[in-house]
């Protein structure tokens, strides 16, 4: 059938290729890990892996990525995590829980928002481009310098 087709139907083709072996089912642990474990857990730790007995797809080890401490605390928890998991699934996906002492997966920057310009900083940079003619690049020069000057000051290195 050619023509458009709804998105839900074109997920799993994609997600699969994307995820390969590790399935659908890994995508949505990932996606929703804080939902399932918890903000304050699902910040120290991570899904990793999740490995289904060969030709099964329940009843699988699900292996999470801790440091430290968080590591004994998951071990504690775990019977609760599992039957959080489960209960997200719907049926029994996860057995086990195996635990893997490595960094967690780098998380983006935090966005950092500009600063306010003082009046002395926006005269200067409409004196700066006030000889440029054409009115697009002048334009176009000032908000760069509103971009640069915008951005945080950070503190200078400490002397050694």
């Amino acid at each position: 059938m050619n023509g458009p087709r709804r998105i839900g139907q074109s997920v799993p083709d994609v997600a699969g290729k994307v995820l390969g072996k590790r399935g659908l089912a890994f995508g949505a642990l990932i996606t929703d890990w804080p939902s399932i474990v918890g903000q304050q857990l699902s910040l120290r730790t991570a899904p990793d892996k999740l490995s289904f007995p060969r030709g099964k797809r329940e009843e699988a080890t699900l292996h999470i990525r801790a440091m430290g401490a968080i590591a004994l605390e998951l071990q504690h928890l775990e019977p609760q995590i599992i039957e959080r998991i489960n209960g997200f699934f719907g049926y029994r996906a996860v057995a086990r829980i195996k635990l893997i002492h490595a960094a967690l997966p780098s998380s983006p920057s935090p966005v950092v928002r500009p600063r306010a310009l003082t009046t002395d900083e926006e005269i200067g940079i409409t004196a700066t481009t006030a000889a440029v003619e054409d009115e697009e690049l002048r334009a176009t020069l000032e908000r760069f310098g509103r971009s640069l000057m915008a951005r945080p000051k950070r503190p200078p290195p400490p002397r050694g």
